[in-house]
């Protein structure tokens, strides 16, 4: 499984080792060759999370190779040049097998552990749903037995939750 940027040991454009120097006034690897210039800066990767309201719950997910206890919300990587929002109802069209429609921006959150900025929306959807081949499993939660967990996805619920009142 992608987990986000693997670091380069290599210059993709002159071959030569990546060192790490000064760069900007931060440690960073680069090409030593002072005419090549290239830098690599370990940008955070975009991901999208949905909070996908189903009548009454919400639905979180299983992903295959999760632990049986490890669950969370629709999340995934953004395809080139698709917005986020276009990107999250595409996420659970493949992982849920639903039409969903866009209610909001929960907020924006930093997973560092992956190097991810994750965008978390609220979506509501109905009708009947099963899980994509990404996943294991879907688990309807009734919305007021809802808890977040540590995580970027964790406080998207817990954020969510307390906007309701």
């Amino acid at each position: 499984m992608y987990t986000g940027n693997p670091t380069p040991k290599f210059c993709p454009a002159c071959a030569r080792p990546l060192a790490q120097r000064q760069v900007d006034g931060l440690e960073r690897l680069a090409c030593p060759e002072a005419s090549c210039g290239f830098v690599f800066w370990d940008n955070p990767l975009p991901v999208v999370a949905g909070l996908v309201e189903h009548q009454d719950h919400v639905l979180l997910i299983q992903n295959q190779g999760w632990p049986a206890h490890w669950w969370g919300l629709v999340t995934g990587f953004l395809e080139r040049g698709e917005s986020p929002q276009q990107g999250m109802l595409r996420e659970v069209r493949e992982e849920l097998n639903l039409d969903a429609t866009l209610q909001g921006l929960i907020g924006v959150y930093a997973f560092p552990p992956r190097n991810q900025v994750v965008m978390a929306f609220h979506l509501t959807a109905s009708g009947p749903f099963s899980p994509g081949p990404e996943l294991a499993a879907v688990k309807p939660v009734p919305i007021a037995k809802l808890k977040p967990w540590d995580s970027a996805t964790g406080q998207a619920v817990a954020d969510w939750l307390a906007g309701r009142g």
